[in-house]
């Protein structure tokens, strides 16, 4: 069973807002729902880095979700460093695309970066992640 890694609420958001992580993705790993995309992008990549793979699968969309998603640990965890929004673009009222850069290094390896463009879509009141490509070419 894996542990959560404590986050202290005072703390800074790991998704990068400057905003601490008690007013930022906090309440969303809590069950609050994302207002937009772009905030559950955020939450998502937060709890990446702080593993919390429960509340990934929870916010990804039923038809691409995996049966279960096992995050690294141990030697060859991976360490979230940052993460850069370059544009979020809400095509209507339920769909949503999100670009952005995020920075990992996996074990004692060197930095290395995922730029994807994911897919979301809202049902109801809440927003999930569809899936994601990674655009060839750009940085």
């Amino acid at each position: 069973m894996s542990r959560k890694p404590a986050v202290a609420v005072a703390a800074a958001c790991p998704c990068g807002s400057g905003r601490t992580y008690a007013l930022c993705c906090a309440p969303l790993h809590e069950g609050a729902a994302a207002h937009s995309a772009e905030a559950l992008m955020r939450s998502r990549y937060s709890a990446y880095a702080l593993r919390r793979a429960p509340y990934l699968l929870a916010t990804w969309h039923a038809s691409t979700r995996p049966t279960e998603l096992a995050l690294d640990e141990g030697a060859e965890k991976t360490t979230w460093l940052g993460l850069k929004l370059l544009r979020h673009l809400q095509t209507d009222d339920e769909h949503a695309v999100v670009e952005f850069v995020a920075r990992h290094r996996v074990g004692g390896g060197s930095a290395q970066r995922l730029h994807e463009l994911s897919r979301f879509v809202r049902e109801g009141e809440r927003w999930y992640y569809v899936d994601g490509t990674f655009p060839q070419g750009k940085p």
